[in-house]
């Protein structure tokens, strides 16, 4: 079955507005990933400054691929942006990566 990455970051009430416009802005870089099958971004609704980035994928070695090859070229900017410009820094303040093999899971009826 498949496997569940979820990063954790700790995100400052004052950069979350940034953080959801720049995964709004890569919304689909993921989708194309060999291995991949789901995404989602989860705000914090009460009483934390947590964000939870859910990812499914095929096997570890998909997941492992993507971050080696897009991802990290996403992250390193890809040598775009205006000439002396800096790029900027992160929006969260922490991130934790969690992972999670899927023995279970259910969906509605008759879907």
């Amino acid at each position: 079955m498949s496997v569940v990455k979820i990063n954790v970051l700790t995100v400052p009430s004052e950069q979350r507005e940034t953080l959801e416009k720049r995964f709004a802005s890569r919304a689909h870089a993921v989708e194309n990933s060999d291995g991949f099958e789901w995404f989602e971004l989860l705000r914090p609704v009460e009483g934390t400054d947590t964000y939870l980035v859910y990812t499914r994928w095929r096997d570890d070695e998909s997941f492992q691929a993507w971050m080696e090859g897009p991802m990290k070229a996403a992250h390193q900017g890809g040598g775009g942006g205006a000439e002396g410009g800096e790029r900027p820094g992160p929006a969260a303040s922490g991130s934790t990566l969690w992972s999670f093999e899927v023995v279970q899971q259910a969906g509605p009826k008759g879907a």
